[in-house]
């Protein structure tokens, strides 16, 4: 997995998330298969198609968090990730 300081485009953009579909009991198979990148100031109510259940594995930026729910539409229990 990219550390949290690493999370930037390849143009230097600044990435505050980056979600993963593929996920392993060993850290260095971690954070693989399809990447959804979450930049700062995101406001995403719904997961884009195909993405609902799917996220296994993620890393927060520095200076980021992201907070999701449990149910779409901003409902439901809600969880806080930090770098």
């Amino acid at each position: 997995c990219p550390t949290p300081s690493d999370l930037r485009t390849a143009n230097g953009t600044r990435i505050c998330a980056q979600l993963y579909t593929d996920n392993s009991p060993y850290y260095d198979q971690c954070c693989g298969g399809s990447t959804l990148v979450v930049y700062p100031g995101s406001d995403v109510p719904y997961m884009p198609h195909g993405w609902v259940a799917t996220v296994s594995s993620l890393v927060v930026g520095n200076r980021c968090e992201l907070t999701v729910w449990s149910r779409a539409g901003k409902k439901g229990k809600t969880r806080n990730f930090g770098a």
